[in-house]
């Protein structure tokens, strides 16, 4: 095992036999192979990666990708069917909501039992249990039957346990989706000072913001095999490839309309756009990765009956600024191209840190933008006019812009290119962080 690795994790696989009624398993054990009364199902196939010491791993995938089935087999709690893991340190999971709490034994009685299970001696506990019960902060619950807590407070006495033992390695699965955001925030802190002292983290999440902002890197798991493994932000626009489809299920059957579709241009935002003459812009040929601003690492992906072909970017009377200031106005232009017809396309738009934090994101539907017709016919063109005030403090920024029209409740991508425009905002002495709130202030 190499002396960087805190987990191996080499061609592990695991099925399961699915017996089709109860009778069939008794039938199983009797014939003793001589005759197969199950379906198999491989929950794992042939997986494998390294966790580095000191460095937190996400695993994403759908629900039923396997994520639940690996971290058991890493913690130790399910046998795999073929591979093998091998870790180096004290492991602590945190793998179902009170997993390995006596329901009839009270809050501190379960704390004294989880961490000798977790290999502290009498006297270790007894040093350790004031911090794990200021963390957990549930009060005199901590001396009421478990039994009697809410799943909130059961969480809270889970990871307080697992985390105040400083673990070498520690693994943790959706729990801390049941805490409110102030405990969340404190978990997420405490993982940052694991991971900083040392902590191989191993976690599982639906949120690509955590994922993306806690994890050195990422796997993505996918009907039981390992889709892919690395930065964050390539593994979470992935995971939203298979979350949203790349491919179009089936066609649209449009209604004939009623008149003829022309050219239109519809406003997203509150703010007045500068005017800007759409000439400037190309609808046939894909002039969008030519323009300043582009970022040649954007994400591109759709089934293609719509494509984004062309920007412009104006603030404060310059066309693709170096640098934007604090404040200013943003007067973006977006060329579109309808290739196939579609109802009620839906123009989206998310304003990103360089780290991949959403700061800002909305559409067409959700602002109720006018100009927006039932049908758009093949061949037809839009120009779509963002205009937003930029209230962001010094710092890169990244552009998101997605088309897409929704079946059902379904929502059809047809071209969405994430992270694909970049651009600046100057220093602001008056204040520092992420966005302007403009405060006031007056002292007397």
């Amino acid at each position: 095992m190499s002396s960087d690795s805190a987990i191996i994790i080499s061609d592990i696989s695991k099925c399961y036999h699915i017996y089709d009624n109860p009778q069939d398993r008794l039938k199983q054990m009797i014939f003793r192979g001589r005759q197969n009364l199950f379906r198999e199902f491989w929950a794992l196939k042939n997986i494998s990666f390294e966790v580095p010491r000191g460095e937190t791993v996400g695993i994403v995938g759908r629900n039923g990708s396997g994520k639940s089935t690996l971290l058991q087999i890493i913690a130790g709690t399910l046998t795999p069917t073929n591979g093998s893991v091998a870790s180096h340190g004290r492991v602590a999971a945190l793998l179902e909501l009170g997993s390995g709490f006596n329901a009839e034994f009270t809050g501190r009685e379960n704390v004294y039992m989880n961490a000798a299970l977790l290999g502290l001696s009498q006297e270790e506990i007894d040093n350790r249990f004031d911090s794990i019960a200021a963390f957990a902060d549930i009060g005199h619950f901590i001396d009421q039957p478990v039994k009697t807590y809410s799943s909130g407070m059961l969480v809270r006495l889970a990871f307080a346990v697992q985390a105040q033992i400083d673990p070498e390695i520690l693994i943790v699965d959706e729990a801390l989706a049941v805490g409110d955001a102030k405990f969340q925030a404190k978990c997420f802190d405490r993982l940052k000072r694991l991971k900083d002292n040392g902590t191989s983290i191993l976690l599982v999440t639906h949120s690509s913001e955590q994922v993306v902002t806690h994890c050195s890197s990422a796997v993505l798991l996918d009907q039981g095999h390992m889709v892919q493994q690395g930065n964050p932000r390539d593994v979470i626009n992935s995971y939203l490839d298979l979350l949203f489809g790349r491919e179009r299920k089936k066609k649209l059957e449009l209604p004939s309309p009623s008149e003829d579709v022309v050219d239109v241009e519809f406003e997203v935002g509150k703010v007045e756009p500068v005017p800007i003459d759409s000439t400037q812009l190309s609808f046939d040929l894909d002039n969008f990765s030519k323009r300043p601003l582009y970022n040649s690492y954007e994400y591109r992906w759709g089934d293609g009956s719509a494509q984004i072909t062309d920007f412009s970017f104006f603030s404060e009377g310059v066309e693709f600024p170096a640098l934007i200031s604090n404040g200013s106005q943003v007067n973006l232009k977006v060329a579109i191209k309808i290739i196939q017809p579609l109802m009620r396309p839906i123009l989206g738009m998310t304003i990103k840190t360089k780290d991949g934090v959403t700061l800002f994101g909305s559409n067409s539907e959700l602002l109720q933008c006018d100009g927006v017709q039932t049908v758009y016919e093949g061949g037809k063109t839009l120009t779509a006019a963002i205009s937003f005030n930029c209230n962001l403090g010094d710092g890169d920024f990244f552009i998101s812009l997605g088309l897409a029209t929704r079946e059902g409740e379904e929502i059809v991508p047809h071209d969405r290119r994430y992270d694909s425009i970049h651009f600046a905002v100057k220093t602001d002495s008056r204040f520092f962080g992420l966005t302007n709130l403009n405060m006031g202030m007056s002292i007397k």
